[in-house]
């Protein structure tokens, strides 16, 4: 009977890791492929960050189930998502902003952000002490091709800081501006609203928790 007490413990225990409300999204979309980088180096900062403890994503069960729609119509263009980051914990916001604040630290200048000094970070947008992502429902994405799972090219990598990043760009390519404006498309088809500096940023309209900066770790 203990033995059989503490396995309903562990089960509980492991059913609480997210919160009511909160979905992973490769276990709710269908296909779905995961580049959870925050969860390892290869990133603006260098390291891993605070709160990422697995290479999984969490995001509200609402805007999964708006992201169940755009992998079906993606689908039927022989497409897909590749997800960066939904759901981030403050406590890795928290980390952001310790690292930008440290201007000695530019060991992924040449890769994140070359052509913006770091002490502009703050002035600029890019870093913040409050995150969207951490209400649950915003999501950093780009399209694959489903056969062969290579990205669409985008004209920068995700996460650079820098105006080519922006939607509105006109110096890249035409080809990279229709790959940009097909998954605006699809995204603001489905409820969510782009972000003018990030081509990959989304936020789900009237997300459910509009007001509320979650912390759990990411398991």
């Amino acid at each position: 009977m203990i033995v059989w007490a503490g396995f309903l413990a562990m089960v509980a225990t492991a059913a609480q890791t997210i919160p009511k409300g909160f979905v992973y999204l490769d276990e709710a979309v269908p296909g779905i492929v995961l580049d959870i980088r925050y969860a390892g180096s290869n990133n603006f900062v260098g390291e891993k960050i605070t709160g990422y403890d697995s290479p999984r994503c969490v995001i509200s069960s609402v805007a999964a189930n708006r992201l169940i729609l755009v992998q079906r119509e993606l689908s039927e263009l022989g497409l897909g998502l590749k997800v960066f980051d939904a759901y981030r914990p403050q406590r890795s916001v928290d980390h952001f902003v310790r690292w930008a604040r440290d201007l000695a630290d530019t060991r992924s200048k040449s890769s994140f952000y070359p052509n913006v000094p770091k002490s502009e970070l703050f002035e600029r947008g890019y870093i913040a002490e409050r995150s969207g992502h951490s209400r649950g429902s915003a999501v950093d994405a780009t399209l694959v091709d489903v056969v062969t799972g290579t990205e669409l090219d985008m004209g920068t990598a995700w996460d650079l800081f820098d105006p080519l990043s922006w939607p509105s760009n006109n110096e890249v390519s035409l080809q990279q501006r229709a790959n940009r404006l097909l998954l605006k498309v699809v995204m603001t088809k489905h409820g969510f609203r782009p972000l003018k500096e990030e081509w990959w940023h989304f936020t789900l309209e009237n997300e459910p928790f509009p007001d509320t900066y979650f912390d759990f770790v990411i398991e």
